[in-house]
C-alpha cells in the first residue's frame, strides 16, 4: 500500500526586498549563519550545474552526524527556490518551495511550502508536523537575518 501524501505552508512577511532573502536561502553555506538552532553546520556537497547556488547544487545542513542533503531543482533568482532532499531522509518524494513576491511596504512576502509521502504508514502526519514546525523555525529566522541586513544596507 502507497503511503498517503501531505503537505505544508508557512507564510512570514520581511520588510527586506526579495533579492536579499533568495541569498540568504540559496547560499548553502549561509544556513549555519541564520539557521541555528536548527542548523549549525551547512556546506555545499555539490555545487549547481550552471549557477553555483542553482539547478543541481546539493547543500547539506543540520548537525553532524545528522546532516540533510537539500538538491536544487528549479531555481529562479529573487523569485523561487524548488529542492528535494537528496538521497535518504525522513520522508519520500520531499519537495519544497520557497516563494519570494514583493510587496507594497517594499518587503518581501516569504511563502514557503513542502509536501511528501510518508515513508511508513501512519508516520505522516508526525513527520508532517515536524517538517512545519522545523520550517517555521527557519522561516523566521530567515525573516529576521534578512530584516537586519536590509536594515545595515548589506546585501
Amino acid at each position: 500500500m502507497p503511503g498517503r501524501t501531505f503537505s505544508f505552508e508557512v507564510n512570514r512577511v520581511s520588510s527586506a526586498p526579495p533579492e536579499v532573502l533568495f541569498r540568504l536561502e540559496t547560499e548553502g553555506p549561509l544556513w549555519s549563519t541564520w539557521g541555528k538552532p536548527l542548523i549549525v553546520q551547512a556546506r555545499w556537497a555539490r555545487r549547481g550545474d550552471e549557477d553555483p547556488d542553482g539547478v543541481g547544487a546539493v547543500r547539506e545542513v543540520g548537525l553532524w552526524p545528522v546532516l540533510l542533503r537539500e538538491k536544487t531543482v528549479e531555481y529562479e533568482p529573487g523569485r523561487r527556490h524548488v529542492y528535494t532532499f537528496a538521497g535518504s531522509g525522513p520522508v519520500r518524494d520531499y519537495r519544497a518551495e520557497v516563494f519570494f513576491t514583493p510587496n507594497a511596504a517594499g518587503g518581501t512576502d516569504l511563502r514557503w511550502t513542502g509536501s511528501f509521502t510518508e515513508s511508513v504508514p501512519g508516520s505522516g502526519p508526525v513527520a508532517c508536523a515536524a517538517l512545519r514546525g522545523a520550517i517555521r523555525i527557519l522561516s523566521a529566522q530567515l525573516v529576521k537575518a534578512a530584516d537586519r541586513a536590509g536594515v545595515s544596507g548589506a546585501s
